[in-house]
């Protein structure tokens, strides 16, 4: 097992595929002109799969993968058949935009549960946010993997502006569709232009919506980041992840690998070991695994001391959220 200085067991896994993307989120990929990385420096189909099944040996048994856009890597299918050989649950975070044409390959990879990034419900602001006029597509494509049977998940950054007058569409969609919305708090990093009076507090989207409905607090699970709610006589759930106003690191199991190969040990964190390269000179990453994991910081990547309404941005050291990965 990977068990950190801090006693937490990490058996989740998170790889990203690429740092490209076909929307131009502005809290996730700043600048339009943005330079992807170039393919060699990418982790390859047949590294992917031995970095994983490292991780799997060393006892991980879930594996999500994110990008970027994950959907874009021209090998993705290659990737999750691979992957899919491996005793891990795997699982999807993506944009939706090109899901219609992986349906079947999700099914034949056992995927059950998919991740959708969906920060709107009108179409006019959701192409402000992504530069891109795909709202109708992402919505049909949302309704196909409920049709086929996944659980879906949608993860809406509470972006100042725009959740405030949404929050209520957001549950409203929970009525008739087993959907389940988790709002996030926004988020600070490299190039996102965050500051702490752009926070909407769960807090503040709770009380809009205990005013609206009558609804009950939910059993969370285990390592669970959403606190979740159901509005009585809902289909789906609605949540809340409070990465701002409250941390949930006592129990966090979860790894990163960037699509150029480095282990982050938290997504806050500024600390990188260099799997890839390590790998590519023929050399065991094993021991660069298990020093991250032991590196890793109590709370919030050693980088949040204070409350978030007096976080400097400006001593922050991250990538930005797209050369993270989700």
């Amino acid at each position: 097992m990977l068990v950190d200085n801090h006693k937490r067991i990490h058996d989740y896994l998170r790889i990203s595929l690429t740092d490209s993307c076909n929307f131009r989120c502005q809290y996730c990929m700043p600048d339009e002109n943005i330079q992807c990385l170039p393919n060699k420096h990418l982790m390859q189909v047949d590294e992917i799969e031995k970095i994983a099944t490292k991780f799997v040996n060393l006892g991980v048994n879930k594996i999500r993968l994110t990008g970027g856009e994950p959907l874009v890597r021209k090998e993705f299918r290659e990737i999750l058949s691979r992957l899919s050989k491996l005793p891990v649950e795997i699982s999807l975070t993506t944009n939706a935009v090109l899901v219609h044409k992986f349906i079947d390959d999700f099914k034949a990879a056992g995927i059950r549960a998919v991740n959708v990034s969906l920060d709107t419900l009108n179409a006019e602001t959701f192409k402000r946010i992504t530069k891109r006029d795909q709202f109708d597509l992402v919505w049909r494509n949302i309704q196909l993997l409920l049709k086929e049977g996944f659980r879906v998940k949608i993860n809406a950054v509470a972006i100042e502006g725009v959740i405030e007058k949404e929050i209520l569409d957001f549950v409203e969609i929970t009525r008739d569709l087993p959907l389940h919305v988790r709002m996030i708090e926004f988020m600070p990093f490299e190039g996102n232009h965050w500051n702490s009076k752009k926070v909407i507090t769960a807090t503040q989207m709770l009380q809009w919506a205990e005013a609206e409905y009558d609804m009950v607090k939910l059993k969370d699970k285990p390592h669970a980041t959403a606190k979740k709610y159901k509005a009585i006589g809902h289909e789906g759930t609605f949540a809340f992840i409070t990465t701002m106003t409250e941390h949930f690191c006592g129990d966090c199991n979860r790894m990163r690998i960037t699509a150029d190969g480095k282990m982050k040990n938290c997504l806050f964190g500024k600390d990188e070991m260099d799997l890839l390269g390590t790998l590519r000179k023929g050399e065991d990453i094993e021991p660069l695994i298990r020093l991250s994991v032991l590196k890793k910081h109590a709370v919030m990547g050693g980088q949040f001391n204070k409350s978030y309404k007096d976080t400097e941005t400006t001593q922050l050291e991250n990538r930005s959220m797209i050369r993270i990965g989700g």
